[in-house]
């Protein structure tokens, strides 16, 4: 199992790498957020080697735009992944499973040198979801044994526990096999 992170404006732009080889960074929100520490913490990871990815937290209402704000402000490069990050959000909404569903679609559209991934959590796997739909792959929280979270779908990252931070593995033999796949999008 790789080891990796993922952080927001809430953690600092030189966050700990040793020992990871991937990193998710928030990128957006909505049609109106960017994360102010964006471009300094892509530095780091892309300094650091890592696989970097971005995500985006989506909202329900205009998915098209939604999905054109997230490619505007995400770096763009091959072999960089991509997330829809789907909860509730501050107002206690969620997008439904056809929005969720058809911004991964937008976002493969808008680029297609990269993989697309939904990252949730195991509550709204099971009982939200309704389509099973994860594009390029599954990005499951379950704050359990990492690399063992409580789920029979097929996932390729697992963010186990956020104490200190938010931690993840990723289900890859090697860093060059992630790697590959990011890059084979």
């Amino acid at each position: 199992m790789l080891r990796g992170i993922d952080v927001s404006a809430y953690q600092s732009s030189s966050f700990g790498t040793d020992g990871l080889s991937f990193a998710f960074i928030k990128a957006t929100e909505g049609r109106s957020y960017v994360n102010p520490r964006l471009s300094a913490q892509t530095k780091h990871a892309r300094d650091a080697g890592l696989v970097v990815g971005f995500y985006h937290f989506l909202w329900p209402g205009d998915l098209t735009a939604q999905a054109e704000y997230f490619v505007a402000h995400a770096p763009e490069k091959g072999g960089d992944l991509l997330a829809v990050d789907w909860e509730t959000t501050g107002e206690g909404t969620h997008a439904s499973n056809a929005e969720k569903d058809s911004f991964i679609r937008k976002v493969r559209a808008l680029r297609p040198d990269n993989r697309v991934l939904l990252y949730c959590n195991r509550s709204f796997w099971l009982n939200v979801d309704r389509t099973s739909y994860a594009g390029d792959g599954l990005w499951i929280a379950d704050y359990v044994t990492a690399g063992e979270p409580r789920i029979k779908a097929k996932w390729r990252f697992h963010q186990y526990t956020s104490d200190p931070h938010d931690k993840d593995v990723a289900d890859f033999g090697s860093k060059a096999a992630l790697k590959k796949w990011a890059d084979d999008a």
